[in-house]
């Protein structure tokens, strides 16, 4: 568990940081409200960029396409789009890239991307499409000048044969032109400074930013660790015990956790930091606030929703 008093200790003021933020790609006008309003809200702490999820088997393609266009039309943020190898052909996938780059977009999240039928089903390339995420990562590049992050796994893929197994496969990523990783979120910050250090062994130099996911919802966030492959260590679990009905509470808890957990990381020299919002800006915002960071400009109006 992180010791805050060495964070009291050794913390004269905030130490600089770096955030950029993950949102998924509204379903219904409904949720496109409470998207626009998130980034209104979190847009004033000038994150270094947004990333906009892609559904499985490209489902969200239309949208994840459609929310990026208009950041860049609308906003001076700086997104980074989704894209994963299912279910699409090489050509398919080409077009896609190219038209974020018509877009204005310049930065793009390569990923394998799981199976259409979900997680738990085996992953079978598409015949004429990208056989990994190494080979996507190079046609990205191919293309354009992207900027292409890439996920990493401090506690290894689910379906990877091993820790050292799957640092392989980041490394093929990063020698197809990768410039950066963004991990799986974790709960015990030395499942990450471990494997930072064995990524690091294995002549990996790239900057391996750490994933945080501020927990909304502890069940689920268990849950959803248990599918990905992510520990829940037992101290985490105790922090919100008996908190299922106080949703007030289990806010408060939460910034707490997870500023905790930023803390610890930066003072063993991390800087740079990936928060996966689920669309929900004010627990990110109450964060990054506890982290030092404050909003640079006053916030504008989100856009009618198109």
């Amino acid at each position: 568990m992180p010791s805050t008093s060495r964070h009291r200790a050794s913390r004269d003021g905030f130490r600089p940081i770096r955030v950029s933020i993950e949102f998924f790609p509204p379903k219904t006008e409904e949720m496109e409200k409470i998207l626009w309003s998130s980034i209104e809200r979190l847009a004033p702490l000038q994150p270094k960029f947004v990333s906009v999820t892609y559904g499985a088997g490209g489902s969200t393609r239309e949208r994840t396409h459609n929310t990026v266009a208009r950041m860049v039309r609308e906003t001076t943020l700086k997104p980074a789009a989704h894209l994963t190898c299912v279910d699409a052909t090489k050509e398919e996938i080409d077009a896609v890239v190219q038209s974020y780059w018509e877009a204005g977009v310049r930065h793009i999240v390569a990923l394998r991307g799981d199976p259409a039928e979900g997680v738990g089903h085996a992953y079978r390339p598409h015949p004429g499409g990208y056989a990994t995420t190494a080979d996507l990562v190079a046609g990205i590049k191919r293309i354009g000048d992207f900027k292409v992050s890439v996920s990493a796994y401090p506690e290894k893929h689910p379906e990877a044969a091993s820790l050292d197994a799957d640092i392989d496969v980041l490394k093929a990523k990063v020698d197809a032109g990768a410039d950066q990783a963004i991990t799986q979120f974790f709960f015990d910050n030395e499942i990450y400074l471990r494997y930072r250090d064995k990524v690091r062994a294995a002549g990996i130099d790239v900057p391996i930013i750490p994933g945080i996911l501020p927990v909304q919802n502890f069940k689920q966030a268990a849950n959803f660790a248990r599918r990905t492959g992510a520990s829940v260590p037992y101290w985490l679990a105790a922090r919100f015990e008996g908190l299922d009905n106080d949703v007030e509470t289990r806010r408060l808890v939460a910034a707490a956790v997870a500023a905790e957990q930023v803390l610890d990381l930066v003072d063993e020299g991390v800087e740079d930091f990936h928060f996966y919002s689920m669309n929900r800006s004010d627990l990110v915002y109450a964060i990054c606030h506890l982290l030092g960071l404050r909003s640079q400009a006053p916030a504008k109006p989100a856009a009618k929703a198109a």
